[in-house]
């Protein structure tokens, strides 16, 4: 009866194992055995353990100072699509009296994933540039007398970029959380003197952890990730993590980039493991 039963269990998993073993597992497999040889200079590996790469890694300023860029970016992303997708979802759910319309506006916040990431990065250059129409605006009010520099080809303008392209990821989980809570709740609070505020911080924030949660995984891990927005946006004038490791695979130096890739896998692990204790995902969920 017992094999009997973990045969079935194994049998309501292995769709599950058909996809994570040979598309996830493994490649992260051989990228870590990379890790652990030299390269030959040629794009081919010396087949003698070694942590070179690991203390090349860990050890250098450079290494360091590109974390410590990734970081900023990843935590300025986060406090900014954290708030805005909060209010977002909560107009969306508490203040949209039909559905069909919450339902209509909530699909408006798509619309910047029907056109491709680089078309997305290129429409702000009309906005944020020199001559764009914000400077122009700003100018032609007499607020300033020169372009602001700043607003493009700058960190500044790598924010913009995440915040616009990652919000969705924020706003989608917060809107499913807010969505299940019962507005007798919500009821219950204001009969009892609580004022919107009070509303918003006791009852709606509290319920909605998981979505929190669940967003600030998205958005982390895009952010840790990715190295065009930065390349792109900054106009060259910052540097990613990622883009380093690009760069050694350019030059087929395959395990030096293969014990970044390791590095990164697990600083951003380290990250989403730090959330998962914050915040029972599953306990939440069941509610």
């Amino acid at each position: 009866m017992t094999l009997s039963r973990n045969l079935t269990g194994w049998l309501y998993v292995s769709p599950l194992l058909v996809v994570l073993v040979p598309f996830f597992l493994a490649p992260i497999g051989v990228v870590a055995i990379a890790s652990f040889f030299e390269s030959d200079g040629f794009g081919g590996f010396i087949y003698e353990l070694t942590f070179e790469n690991y203390i090349g890694v860990l050890t250098s300023d450079l290494t360091l100072r590109l974390y410590l860029s990734a970081f900023k970016f990843a935590a300025l992303t986060w406090i900014f699509t954290a708030l805005l997708g909060f209010w977002i979802a909560y107009f969306l759910v508490f203040h949209v009296r039909s559905q069909l319309l919450a339902i209509g506006l909530f699909l408006i916040c798509t619309v910047p994933f029907w056109t491709s990431t680089i078309i997305r990065m290129i429409s702000w250059i009309p906005l944020l540039g020199k001559e764009g129409l914000i400077n122009s605006g700003l100018q032609g009010v007499g607020v300033i007398d020169q372009p602001l520099e700043f607003l493009l080809f700058s960190d500044f303008a790598v924010v913009v970029a995440y915040v616009h392209q990652l919000t969705i990821f924020m706003i989608v989980p917060l809107f499913n959380s807010m969505s299940r809570i019962d507005p007798r709740l919500i009821e219950a609070a204001r009969d009892n003197g609580a004022t919107r505020w009070d509303v918003v911080r006791l009852v709606v924030l509290p319920l909605t952890r998981s979505g929190l949660a669940l967003g600030s995984i998205f958005v982390l891990s895009i952010v840790m990730g990715d190295f065009l927005v930065v390349r792109v946006m900054s106009g060259g004038g910052s540097a990613s993590i990622v883009g380093a490791l690009y760069e050694d695979i350019t030059v087929l130096q395959y395990p030096p980039a293969a014990a970044a890739a390791v590095v990164l896998t697990v600083a951003v692990m380290a990250v989403i493991v730090l959330i998962l204790r914050t915040v029972d995902i599953r306990k939440e969920l069941a509610r």
